[in-house]
């Protein structure tokens, strides 16, 4: 234990390094083969002052993945005050995703690559804070359908799809060479209403005898 008990303050912003940092650790090594050790060693904490912050590998874990969630939850809701236009609050829904995440780059691998990594009684309460990002995706969306916008879109479809869109750019999103979080944000709103073909255009068979992507036969 520490030799004297940290202020709020401190104890905060120390938390939120241990984080930050083993975030990185587990992104690098992975959750399985990353040690606490490793993360003492990286943050610079003692073992004894980590085991302050969380009681096991799995309980940091949970912290990382908590953490995240809610502070992109909470942020969204901030931001969305007093907004009622559809389709600027789907801007926001993707602006406050990718911003965050181009910027917590380790966060978001750990985030897509150790989902099943964390036991019980921990994973329930982060899907408990992911139902409610996706109960929130999906209440923006169908005040965009209600507009017209997205007509003939099976709700769960769209939003998970969108989810899939903003999740994985930090797998080849590439600073100074690819748009910045407003650009990529306006490129991947305009994906999920529009698709790429130009608004007057019909679509097309995709296959050879008229064949479209889909079809059974």
């Amino acid at each position: 234990m520490p030799s004297s008990i940290p202020t709020p303050r401190d104890s905060e912003a120390k938390l939120q390094h241990i984080l930050r940092t083993a975030s990185q650790v587990f992104a690098e090594q992975g959750f399985a083969g990353a040690s606490i050790r490793a993360i003492s060693r990286a943050t610079g904490v003692s073992l004894a002052g980590l085991y302050y912050y969380f009681e096991s590998k799995q309980h940091l874990l949970y912290l990382i993945q908590s953490t995240t969630f809610t502070f992109v939850l909470e942020t969204l809701r901030s931001r969305l005050q007093g907004l009622h236009e559809p389709a600027e609050r789907l801007r926001l829904l993707v602006l406050n995703h990718i911003e965050y995440f181009l910027s917590h780059p380790n966060e978001m691998k750990v985030l897509s690559h150790e989902e099943d990594a964390l036991g019980e009684p921990y994973a329930e309460k982060v899907q408990a804070i992911k139902r409610r990002y996706y109960a929130l995706a999906r209440e923006i969306f169908d005040s965009i359908a209600a507009e017209g916008l997205a007509p003939g879109i099976h709700p769960r479809v769209a939003v998970l799809s969108l989810f899939g869109m903003m999740n994985w750019t930090y797998k080849w999103h590439k600073p100074g060479v690819d748009p910045d979080a407003s650009e990529l944000t306006a490129a991947i709103v305009g994906l999920f209403l529009h698709g790429v073909l130009p608004t007057d255009s019909e679509p097309k068979p995709i296959f050879a005898g008229g064949i479209t992507a889909g079809d059974p036969r």
